[in-house]
């Protein structure tokens, strides 16, 4: 039984790691405590970490969020089927690797009603580039593009981003630096003197970014808030998606 055991999480995970090295590092390097602060169950938050809704410009990027994503913009239910595909598989790979379950939403954002690769070059459900999916084990090349198989892909962005948690010491941030680059944000974090990223201004894409994730959350955990009551009707099984 208990090889049959081990075998099975081999399966499911293609790694494994001891227990230690599953929880991330923290750093100490942390001048805000803001975003420490844990909002309540009725309050938007990203991984237990506090959105200052309290702030009219963190309101008014939250409501555009929010409206971005409504079915009167998006006008269509497939987000909400991705979900129902994704999450069994992504959720168990999150918490497993120390990961707070916030971060499903991120495919979702990511690859959003479009699949395939970016103009850039970036691919899979996760969009690596070719060089940091390689960087996180990851094959990419001569036939094989490891990016687009859902456990992989998600093993190596959870391994991305224990690491960029590890260096900001905040989940938020962590999130930011995954659309952004570590580089980017630590230069933007030293020139502002400032690493709330509810404070920080940043460019367009990467200041929106983790409000499209919170927005994501919303949609998906409150459908009828935002006017998807027909998703509550689908009973067929999508055809519309094919992964590895």
């Amino acid at each position: 039984m208990l090889v049959l055991v081990l075998i099975s999480l081999l399966n499911i995970y293609g790694t494994t790691i001891d227990a230690k090295s599953a929880k991330p590092a923290r750093s100490s390097n942390r001048t805000s405590k803001f975003i420490f602060v844990k909002s309540n169950a009725a309050a938007y938050n990203f991984a237990d970490e506090a959105l200052p809704v309290n702030d009219a410009r963190v309101t008014f990027k939250l409501n555009k969020s929010l409206r971005r994503h409504a079915f009167k913009n998006v006008q269509s239910t497939l987000l909400h089927r991705k979900a129902e595909v994704l999450f069994p598989i992504i959720e168990p790979i999150l918490k497993f690797y120390g990961i707070p379950d916030d971060f499903k939403y991120i495919p979702l954002v990511e690859s959003g009603l479009q699949s395939g690769t970016s103009p850039k070059g970036a691919s899979g459900l996760w969009q690596f580039m070719a060089g940091t999916a390689r960087t996180y084990g990851l094959k990419v090349g001569h036939g094989v593009d490891e990016r687009k198989n859902i456990r992989k892909s998600t093993i190596a962005a959870c391994k991305y981003i224990r690491e960029l948690y590890g260096e900001f010491n905040s989940w938020t941030l962590a999130a930011a630096a995954y659309n952004n680059g570590s580089v980017k944000l630590q230069r933007a974090i030293n020139k502002q003197k400032e690493d709330n990223y509810f404070r920080m201004k940043l460019n367009r894409e990467t200041g929106a970014y983790v409000y499209n994730i919170i927005a994501m959350k919303a949609i998906i955990e409150q459908p009828k808030e935002f006017g998807y009551k027909n998703y509550y009707n689908i009973t067929q099984p999508t055809t519309l998606l094919a992964f590895n």
